[in-house]
């Protein structure tokens, strides 16, 4: 395994910049946001595809820095029930696809999407309930009319591209779980897995390990996230952690994202590093900063301290 960082916690500093502060404390992979909700800070498609001597130059910075780029990131919601918002959406995906192939990076993150919850919505609508019978008939159109076919064609597309589609499982698209994510693959193919990410899961209650094994038995786990959650247990067994208090009124939410160390200690990332080596998964893990209550300067210098001890990087032994 590598430890990676994803640069958009440093999106106020040049690549150049972020690269260096990265390096010197021992980061060897980058992530890079080029579209989507993150923006596109440190990678411009506008700027790159089809433009061999610009593709060079970044390459060549990372690469002079001794870090690769783990994966490209697009995270959107391509299937918005708003067809201008999915356009732009699908739009910047594709791009992050085909930049993809020309820079040599074999995984695009991003997020499932959420379509609303009948023709002629216009705002995406998260269904997770069966009942009454309105909500079964919102999830069928969800899952089976918008869904299915358009992660069928980009499956396709990445095929014909030799790139990987890793979705992060997050509450408010329509692959949240491991379960969704697991459907979702079987329908539309193996080259739709997960960007495994353990904050969205602490704070649904889920258990990371649990589902890495699950995940790793399909193969389906192609990109990894590190970022921490803590759960507020006087604000949970008050309000539940479906309860959706703002940001930032920090002191009144169920739970919080936390920088890693600091929602869980260090045996517990242990366990997910080990479990995610038992999975077969080897590649980058890489650090996601949205604790607010650590600048981006502090969360990425304590998360880095707390797991490049911890990254198990030679091969394991016979």
């Amino acid at each position: 395994m590598e430890l990676g960082t994803y640069t958009t916690a440093l999106g106020d500093r040049t690549l150049a910049e972020a690269c260096a502060f990265l390096a010197e404390r021992g980061v060897t992979r980058v992530e890079l946001a080029c579209g989507g909700y993150p923006g596109r800070a440190h990678c411009d498609p506008e700027q790159l595809l089809d433009n061999a001597p610009a593709q060079r130059a970044l390459l060549d910075l990372i690469h002079g820095h001794g870090m690769e780029i783990s994966a490209l990131s697009c995270h959107g919601n391509a299937v918005h029930p708003d067809p201008a918002e999915a356009r732009r959406f699908d739009r910047d995906f594709t791009r992050a696809i085909l930049l993809a192939r020309q820079l040599g990076v074999e995984v695009v993150n991003s997020f499932s999407g959420c379509p609303g919850g009948a023709p002629g919505d216009r705002t995406p609508n998260w269904t997770v309930c069966y009942w009454p019978e309105d909500f079964s008939r919102t999830l069928r159109y969800q899952w089976e009319d918008v869904l299915i076919p358009y992660w069928k064609e980009k499956a396709a597309f990445a095929r014909d591209q030799g790139r990987k589609i890793a979705l992060e499982m997050h509450p408010g698209f329509c692959v949240y779980n491991t379960s969704t994510l697991l459907r979702l693959r079987e329908a539309a193919g193996p080259e739709i897995g997960a960007n495994f990410d353990p904050s969205h899961l602490i704070w649904q209650g889920m258990d990371p390990c649990v589902s890495i094994r699950a995940l790793g038995r399909a193969g389906a786990i192609f990109h990894v996230h590190a970022k921490d959650t803590r759960i507020d247990p006087e604000n949970c067994a008050r309000n539940g952690v479906l309860d959706g208090t703002h940001y930032s009124r920090e002191l009144e939410r169920p739970w919080n994202f936390r920088t890693v160390g600091y929602g869980h200690g260090e045996e517990y990332w242990r366990a997910i590093l080990l479990e995610l080596r038992r999975s077969g998964y080897d590649g980058a893990v890489s650090i996601e900063h949205e604790d607010p209550l650590m600048s981006r300067r502090e969360g990425l210098e304590k998360a880095i301290a707390c797991l490049l001890p911890l990254i198990l990087r030679d091969a394991p032994g016979n």
